[in-house]
């Protein structure tokens, strides 16, 4: 039975488009905007990629992966909250207000005085990362169901409209006009993208209420955010340093009393049952995994090909940030790719496949890069094989998540997910950087150049993070679990009665 503050409305479908209508002007225009809503989140980490080497020279830092990291933590930490206030206020109403914030974010970005104002303006930004699950959830809500799959895979890989052309963009904005004409322009695209989305798409009828653990919000965030800085500052202070080991351990035990916390509490922030299901724990790990890999390699290849020739590190092509354009948009396009064939052969041969294919994708592109880096046309290849695999991984998570999750529960799983594609990305450079920070080759005029055996280090990071992904992807069940399964599982955790399930994928 539900409890007094569970009410759960099942209906389907949106309150103005019936589910087979297909593909109507409104349902692309919907599909248009939200898809480029979360190509701006993918050109969020892009446009950090490039300028990072700017950007530290300018702060006269080595702590730039913290952007990245900032960016994620927070998207990490809000994620279940937003899920949970989605799945009781409604799914657009809620991704309004991560655009407003994201907003607000990118707008203290483009003035911060200092470094430490621009890690908090990129903190705030990192409220676009919510704004992945509700999309596709919101897209299962309302969207025609022929449309569904094919309008999932397309989003969250991109639409091929902006991937190519970005990097380009990018570089020009950076090198004529400063590494701050990046978060103007973010601004300036989600002022026009908000009153798009309110016109074109229709609230979703499905309604959950829980809720808020923001106790354990704050727990998770601090835990999260205490071992990082340790981990990030650990090769400067020393690792036996009170100051880092007081943060490491300081940040184990809130996350140890997270766990406490989250098993006691009738509707914590993240519902740890949940991941007792087989499908939605793998699946979960995996997903993390491709973000953190695809993070790791796309923040390093920018130090790498920026760097000067004439310093004799043995790698580095001395080009600048329009320059770099000519790597990044292979890697994007390849991307984009890999999305659109996970909604051509999803539905016959299952997200399980098309997951394994694009982590062994990634494997090898980030492993020939951390090998072979010292040829221009051989990192274009390499990043073509590690986009594709990127583009595959990021397209089947939803769909894997679509069909093992009851529809009534999306948001609050996709926001499971989400959590693992925040935290693993921001954990994963910043043991990158703190390898690379071990391995400075020299300092020039504030700005660090690390030695080649470091960047070597960090793409094998990256290759060996895809090879854990692997073994868990393989782990998956080939079909997904009974849906009664799982909604066993929320009905102990207190999520409602059955709902409308999204079949099980072959």
């Amino acid at each position: 039975m539900n409890s007094p503050d569970s009410t759960l409305d099942t209906r389907t479908t949106g309150p103005d488009e019936p589910a087979d209508t297909g593909w109507t002007p409104r349902v692309l225009l919907s599909l248009l905007s939200m898809g480029l809503l979360l190509e701006l989140l993918s050109i969020s980490y892009m446009l950090i990629s490039i300028a990072l080497p700017d950007i530290s020279a300018h702060y006269q830092t080595t702590q730039g992966a913290w952007l990245l990291t900032a960016f994620l933590l927070l998207g990490a930490v809000a994620s279940p909250l937003i899920g949970k206030l989605a799945d009781t206020y409604g799914k657009r109403k809620l991704l309004m207000v991560c655009i407003a914030l994201a907003a607000v974010g990118a707008f203290i970005s483009a003035i911060a005085p200092t470094f430490g104002v621009l890690v908090v303006g990129r903190a705030l930004t990192g409220m676009l990362n919510p704004c992945l699950f509700l999309v596709y959830t919101l897209i299962r809500d309302v969207f025609p169901k022929r449309t569904v799959a094919m309008s999932v895979s397309v989003v969250i890989s991109g639409m091929g409209l902006v991937a190519i052309p970005a990097p380009f963009l990018a570089g020009w904005l950076i090198d004529n006009f400063g590494f701050r004409s990046m978060f103007w322009f973010t601004l300036i695209c989600l002022a026009v993208l908000a009153p798009m989305i309110l016109l074109t798409t229709s609230e979703s009828n499905m309604r959950l209420r829980s809720r808020l653990d923001v106790f354990g919000a704050i727990l998770l965030g601090t835990g999260i955010g205490g071992v990082l800085v340790g981990v990030s500052f650990g090769p400067d202070w020393g690792w036996t340093a009170p100051n880092t080991l007081a943060y490491l351990i300081g940040g184990a035990v809130l996350l140890a009393a997270w766990i406490v916390s989250a098993r006691r509490i009738e509707q914590p922030l993240i519902d740890l049952r949940l991941l007792t299901n087989r499908p939605v724990a793998l699946t979960t790990l995996t997903s993390g995994l491709v973000y953190g890999v695809s993070a790791v390699f796309t923040i390093i290849l920018p130090f790498m090909a920026m760097t000067p020739a004439e310093l004799g590190l043995g790698y580095g092509f001395g080009v600048d940030a329009e320059g770099f354009a000519l790597f990044q948009a292979p890697f994007g396009a390849a991307t984009v790719l890999g999305g659109v064939v996970v909604g051509w052969v999803v539905g016959r041969v299952g997200p399980r496949v098309t997951m394994i294919t694009g982590l062994a994708l990634m494997t090898v592109g980030t492993a020939a890069t951390a090998l072979s880096h010292d040829s221009k046309a051989s990192i274009v290849v390499f990043g073509l094989i590690a986009g594709l695999g990127t583009g595959l991984g990021y397209a089947s998570t939803p769909n894997l998540l679509l069909a093992t999750v009851p529809q009534p529960l999306q948001a609050t799983a996709g926001a499971l997910a989400s959590v693992s594609q925040n935290i693993l990305p921001a954990v994963l450079p910043v043991i990158a950087f703190s390898v690379l920070n071990s391995h400075i080759a020299m300092v020039l005029d504030g700005q660090a150049f690390y030695s080649d055996t470091g960047i070597t280090i960090g793409f094998f990071i990256a290759a060996a993070t895809a090879a854990v992904a692997i073994v868990t992807a393989l782990a998956l069940p080939r079909k997904a679990e009974q849906q009664a399964d799982l909604q066993a599982v929320a009905a102990d955790a207190g999520a409602g009665a059955p709902a409308a399930t999204v079949p099980a994928s072959p």
